[in-house]
């Protein structure tokens, strides 16, 4: 089987993206490892399948899989950024706003004349379930509008932390640091994401605040370790930050990969508001690969 894939990167996070809009197929979770696989594959953090529309109304449909794991997940910001960017340039839309369906939601994606993505990534949710999380006897507090839960790591560094949980669809749990730099990301990361108390495991992100629009983020993503950005982890930072009261509504989130730009309202009575992520999306190179 000969796939053509694009290779694609936005803020750092890389993706090989496949087009089944004109010859739909499926890959088995060892081919989409063989992608992934930076030594026998091509080498990405996620691999990213366009699909024609499943309903009326939606544009395409947008798979996501993870390139260690072979799983299908729910969620990737930069991701959505590189498919509207492919879309466009692979002549599959005209279009610089589309609505895609993921396995469980709908984006709204925009193109801007700057180059950069704009990405309508919905509302968070901060209820435990949602994530699954099980908080259950776990001491916390409030800070602002946000319950921090402490959450003991046994045999580490430190016996207990202090972590928000936060759904973009997808499971985060947000740490805040002094200093990125210099956090245990290789260390809490794997201990966190694994834990117990996250039925589905759990991205980890450590947010260092620098003002009140500036953070910078290093994210853990479940099954994959460090990525140089995640998309989603970017947003349920700057979520919880702003839940928190330590930050504004507009953030620039410095990533070792780039700059995203997150803005949200705060608003969490009644219907909450969408978080909006913007940044680049850009093409690597494209090929042939035999799986």
């Amino acid at each position: 089987m000969r796939v053509r894939f694009t290779k694609m990167q936005g803020a750092g996070n890389d993706f090989v993206v496949l087009d089944a809009t004109r010859d739909p197929f499926q890959l088995s979770a060892d081919q989409v490892r063989r992608l992934g696989d930076r030594r026998f594959g091509v080498g990405a953090d996620q691999i990213l399948v366009i699909e024609n529309a499943p309903v009326q109304g939606i544009d395409f449909g947008y798979r996501i899989f993870n390139g260690a794991s072979g799983e299908e997940v729910e969620h990737c910001g930069n991701g959505a950024r590189c498919f509207v960017r492919y879309a466009l340039d692979h002549g599959l839309t005209s279009q610089r706003s589309i609505r895609v369906a993921t396995v469980n939601a709908v984006l709204e994606l925009h193109a801007l004349d700057d180059g950069r993505v704009e990405v309508d990534m919905g509302a968070p949710r901060l209820d435990p379930a949602e994530l699954p999380f099980d908080p259950q006897g776990l001491a916390h507090r409030q800070i602002g509008n946000l319950t921090w839960w402490t959450l003991s790591l046994d045999g580490l560094s430190a016996p207990s932390v202090e972590l928000a949980a936060v759904s973009m669809g997808n499971p985060h749990a947000v740490l805040r640091v002094d200093d990125v730099e210099s956090a245990p990301v290789a260390q809490w990361g794997p201990a966190i994401e694994t834990h117990p108390r996250f039925a589905r495991k759990v991205n980890v992100g450590f947010l260092q605040v620098r003002s009140p629009s500036d953070v910078a983020l290093r994210v853990h993503e479940r099954d994959a370790g460090e990525t140089l950005a995640c998309g989603t982890g970017a947003c349920a930072a700057v979520v919880a930050g702003i839940a928190s009261g330590w930050l504004e509504p507009a953030v620039e989130v410095r990533t070792r990969g780039g700059k995203l730009r997150i803005d949200w309202s705060g608003e969490l009575t009644g219907a909450s508001k969408p978080v909006r992520m913007t940044g680049p999306a850009t093409t690597v190179f494209e090929g042939e690969i035999e799986l």
